[in-house]
């Protein structure tokens, strides 16, 4: 309420003003150091979150005639494929389908050729899914929704032409949306795209073009802050493994418990898993929530369980969740 005693709150000053532009300016530095982000990017940090960006990519790398290359492994990416196809032609380079429980080997995907861009999900956080390589379009710059994965594990950013990250999973609060985007990339908008959907014009006013989210980007600066004093992103995916790993041998040592994703798909963000009674789910997780479990129940749209292990949960965190479930079986077999 008193920042840096001012007499005001960081959500009060102007965003415009000397104390905010260094706010946004430490935080873009932070986030460039963590992420070795080359010089030839910028960061915008915008509003909408990565839903927007469904409709902003296309907007700003295609044309009408264009078409982009999409790998559906699952709901968000299949819902980022329906966005573009809106604006342009697309073009399916692989297809999980099903109950989407695993991501197609590098040789399944399909990439055309001249296509305008090639679009990704590393993470799935509804199947639980996550690829464990960079896919490599022919020649075409390569579109990453790291919306539920940036930040948890090291990525060459040089290896894509842009990165798009809602800010609500590894970096902040809900409210603000970061894009990495490669210099020659940006203005190319169409000539119908609002001005403060345009990356060139953004960009050019140091994402100010309107009133930015200015508390999400005052607490995703903490973050960073947080995660350099942690051992920066290398420190973060090894704390993730280790989680992850536990978690996962939980759940394939128990009798009640499943998880449908395959082993070498699986995601280190989101866990899902399964019990082997339905009629069981409710009582999971009324019991889950007496002992301080929260948030465990799937998606609406895939049912069953969803353990998120984000870089904010702490291995204490997942070892009382194991220790919980090991009891329930204990009740349960």
């Amino acid at each position: 309420m008193d920042w840096q005693q001012g007499g005001t709150s960081v959500m009060e000053i102007s965003h415009r003003g000397e104390a905010f532009m260094r706010v946004a300016a430490e935080a873009e530095a932070d986030l460039r150091e963590l992420m070795s982000i080359p010089a030839n990017y910028k960061v915008l940090f915008l509003q909408g979150g990565a839903s927007a960006q469904f409709a902003l990519v296309p907007m700003n790398l295609t044309t009408a005639s264009s078409t982009v290359d999409y790998v559906n492994t699952g709901h968000w990416s299949n819902r980022a494929m329906a966005e573009a196809k809106r604006y342009c032609r697309v073009h399916v380079a692989a297809d999980a389908g099903g109950g989407y429980s695993r991501v197609p080997a590098m040789s399944e995907l399909k990439f055309s050729d001249g296509a305008a861009y090639a679009h990704y999900t590393p993470n799935e956080t509804i199947g639980g899914v996550e690829f464990g390589y960079i896919p490599m379009p022919r020649g075409a710059p390569l579109v990453a929704d790291m919306s539920s994965s940036i930040l948890s594990r090291a990525v060459d950013v040089a290896k894509f032409g842009l990165i798009y990250a809602g800010a609500q999973k590894n970096i902040g609060p809900a409210g603000l949306t970061i894009v990495i985007v490669r210099e020659d990339l940006i203005g190319r908008a169409r000539a119908d795209t609002p001005r403060v959907f345009d990356y060139e014009q953004i960009a050019e006013h140091g994402s100010m073009l309107n009133t930015p989210p200015t508390f999400a980007w005052y607490a995703a600066g903490l973050v960073f802050k947080w995660l350099k004093r942690s051992g920066g992103v290398a420190a973060a995916e090894e704390r993730n493994r280790l989680k992850a790993e536990k978690l996962y041998a939980a759940i394939d040592n128990s009798q009640i418990y499943r998880n449908p994703v395959a082993k070498d798909s699986r995601s280190r963000m989101n866990v899902t898993f399964t019990l082997r009674k339905p009629e069981w789910d409710l009582s999971f997780l009324e019991q889950a929530a007496r002992a301080g479990l929260k948030n465990l129940n799937g998606h609406r749209v895939a049912g069953g369980m969803r353990a998120s292990l984000y870089n904010a949960m702490p291995l204490a965190g997942v070892e009382a969740l194991i220790e919980f479930m090991r009891e329930f079986e204990r009740t349960h077999s």
